[in-house]
């Protein structure tokens, strides 16, 4: 039987029970086997866009006895799935900006997507952004620390039936809707959308240590640059240092205020 990271274990306890699966950039087809073996769901691809981890994959399936029921493709993105072959999407261990680019190149090869389960290792609000101009719902995000790394898991949901249209709608506006969170010397502290998608509305709902200790690791990150930019004469960098001090500023404010109402 396939022993998971924490990371992979947690994706796999998000994708629904039954449903049919793609994993994209399947990484020796770890999740798609474990998923089977645990009798959670029936049918799975594993699609890699590289030779190399494609036959290491096949030859983790092949192992396993599953080449009934996981089909190991070559392709870039979605292109090894057709429209209406998965209900689940999951795709882990990039970047951001590459996972929204992958859904963006395989729009038609989402009819019948229901869940989307996505791990970017940077760029978070790339996906958030994606998500939200596409009419997906961001329903959770998850966040874990592992091997001295800290992963952000966002899962969404698409009401392609229709159903309830209205309350859906109503959920997705709320999402990213502006919130007072506090106050301080400069008046009130608010999240804005754009604030919203870089924190997560879900993380910030609910802030855990994990989630603390990577915006802390962010600022300290931003401060690096900050003093470089301080080095050069060019008014460019200086007005580069104003907007990132801004910036800075509006993240420890939220990481204070939100530390304080914490029990």
């Amino acid at each position: 039987m396939i022993k998971l990271s924490k990371r992979l274990e947690m994706i796999a306890r998000r994708v629904p029970q039954g449903s049919r699966v793609a994993d994209i950039g399947s990484d020796h087809a770890l999740l798609p086997t474990y998923l089977v073996q645990q009798g959670m769901i029936s049918f799975a691809v594993a699609g890699e866009v590289n030779e190399g981890p494609r036959d290491a994959a096949q030859n983790q399936v092949r192992s396993a006895g599953l080449g009934a029921k996981i089909s190991v493709r070559l392709g870039n993105g979605l292109a090894v799935i057709e429209p209406g072959e998965v209900e689940t999407i999951t795709i882990a261990g990039m970047g951001g900006s590459l996972i929204a680019s992958i859904l963006d190149a395989g729009k038609q090869k989402l009819t019948g997507v229901r869940t989307l389960i996505l791990q970017p290792n940077v760029g978070e609000d790339a996906v958030r952004q994606w998500l939200d101009e596409n009419g997906w719902l961001l329903t959770s995000e998850a966040i874990l620390e592992e091997d001295g790394k800290i992963y952000e898991i966002l899962t969404a949901t698409y009401n392609e039936a229709n159903e309830n249209q209205e309350a859906y709608e109503s959920m997705r506006q709320q999402l990213y809707a502006p919130r007072v969170i506090g106050q301080s010397e400069d008046g009130e502290i608010t999240l804005s959308k754009e604030m919203l998608m870089r924190l997560g509305p879900w993380l910030v709902h609910d802030p855990s240590q994990v989630w603390v200790t990577k915006w802390e690791s962010e600022l300290a990150k931003m401060d690096r640059v900050r003093v470089s930019m301080s080095q050069s004469d060019l008014e460019s960098a200086k007005q580069k240092k104003e907007i990132l001090t801004q910036e800075m500023k509006q993240i420890q404010e939220v990481l204070t205020c939100l530390q304080k109402v914490q029990p």
